[in-house]
């Protein structure tokens, strides 16, 4: 069995609700299909989903809501006059709408609900359309597909028994078309997912029935070693491991998220990345363990923005018992993720995402604690910090890698401000001034990929 996740760009118009059905139609195999709400047309279109959200700020600011859900259910509406579907689904879509906004108070509750609906209807008119084509299809919600999710509006967490319930799907004669998104509280609440929440249900769907592969579609046709919009026609990535993928997500590769792999790489399930609008080109796979090119240590290059350092200083540190745990406990007492902490026998710098110290105090606070409590001789922070990261499993068999790396960078004056090397020897981060970013990228990129043949 394969189950194929379709993205909102794979389902934004009649013409792509074609293409996704002629996709499953020409697989057996493919059983399930877990679906995005339709995503933007063109440049200048707008998403269902930011339709909805828009609808929720209307009703919560008490202004008229009608434009707005004609503007969603015409959305619909054009599809489905298209692709010749009964038009009797839009009645039932509207009265949704309506039902949601009449009936529930909680406004984070109404938010998930209304988000949902893009997905959830979607779900539906792919699954008429199919029927209508000939395929034997059904739609089915997530609650009757069993996946439970803890209560925290817009940020569900799967409930381990879900994964038992959705293994019963395994044995279906029809093609299940079922909403990503969102799961179903026990207490009957709508709740999403954070953010790549259709990706996250696919993969908890692919690992629920234990399928053989997980194909998400989408509107490229591979994973590239770097980002195609710094980078003139990039290497494309034909295989790429779980941990090498975690790495670049977290770095800044858009394709996945990296919390949406983790359901599938705890039982080894490949997923094949595929382009919706050139089904038979055969993308990149993720897979447990691929085979080294000793030609190619590094597979991948990626550079997110957005970071701030602070950097500690004290004579015999390194002696102080106890000086990092303290440390982390600020941290924790200040709802602070970390990113990296590189740290010498004297001085210690712990790198975060800028974006937790907008709109409040925290960053001053967390400086104030750190004096009172670790008393270090020095202290500065820097803004404005891009981590650049490089990766492959074939870094742990190759020598020479910082080298190249610091070289190519020193050539093109950039200055590293840190270095850092995963533990697991497949991951090297440098932090650097956010304006040499791009510079830096198109640096090592020529470095590693330029003669390239694979």
């Amino acid at each position: 069995m394969k189950v194929v996740k379709f993205g909102g760009s794979s389902l934004c118009s009649s013409e792509q609700i074609r293409k996704v059905a002629d996709i499953i139609r020409s697989d057996a195999e493919r059983r399930i299909a877990v679906v995005s709400a339709p995503g933007k047309r063109s440049s200048g279109d707008t998403k269902v989903t930011d339709m909805l959200i828009a609808l929720h700020v209307n009703h919560t600011a008490g202004l008229n809501t009608e434009d707005a859900i004609s503007r969603i259910i015409e959305r619909f509406a054009s599809i489905i006059r298209d692709l010749e579907i009964d038009p009797a689904l839009l009645a039932q879509f509207e009265q949704t709408l309506v039902h949601y906004l009449e009936t529930i108070d909680s406004k984070d509750r109404l938010l998930d609900a209304l988000k949902s609906c893009g997905e959830d209807f979607n779900a539906q008119l792919v699954s008429a359309y199919l029927n209508q084509i000939g395929v034997r299809a059904a739609y089915m919600s997530p609650k009757e597909a069993g996946i439970l999710v803890t209560d925290e509006p817009s940020n569900a967490q799967l409930i381990e028994s879900s994964y038992d319930a959705l293994n019963r799907l395994k044995t279906t004669e029809h093609v299940l078309v079922i909403p990503g998104f969102y799961g179903c509280s026990e207490n009957d609440a709508i709740v999403t997912f954070p953010r790549g929440g259709s990706d996250i249900t696919g993969a908890i769907v692919a690992r629920g029935v234990e399928a053989e592969l997980y194909e998400n579609f989408t509107d490229v046709s591979f994973i590239y070693s770097a980002h195609p919009g710094l980078i003139d026609r990039p290497h494309a990535i034909r295989e790429i491991t779980y941990r090498e993928m975690r790495e670049l997500s977290y770095a800044g590769f858009g394709v996945f998220h990296d919390e949406a792999l983790e359901p599938v790489f705890k039982k080894h399930i490949p997923v094949m990345i595929r382009n919706t609008n050139d089904p038979d080109v055969e993308g990149t796979k993720i897979v447990s363990d691929r085979e080294f090119i000793p030609e190619m240590p590094v597979i991948g290059i990626s550079c997110d923005e957005g970071f701030t350092s602070i950097t500690m200083n004290k004579y015999l540190m390194n002696r102080e018992i106890g000086f990092t745990r303290r440390l982390l406990q600020i941290l924790e007492d200040h709802r602070l993720s970390y990113e990296h902490i590189p740290s010498g026998i004297d001085n210690l710098s712990v790198i975060l995402r800028t974006r937790q110290f907008e709109g409040n105090s925290k960053l001053e606070d967390v400086m104030a604690d750190i004096k009172d409590k670790l008393e270090p001789d020095s202290m500065y922070v820097e803004d404005d910090l891009a981590l650049l990261v490089i990766v492959g499993e074939g870094m742990k068999e190759h020598v020479g890698i910082a080298t190249k790396t610091t070289t190519a960078l020193s050539d093109n004056d950039v200055n590293i401000g840190m270095i850092n090397q995963g533990a697991s020897e497949i991951s090297m981060m440098f932090a650097i001034d956010i304006k040499d970013a791009h510079k830096a990228l198109r640096a090592i990129y020529s470095n590693y990929f330029k003669e390239v043949k694979v």
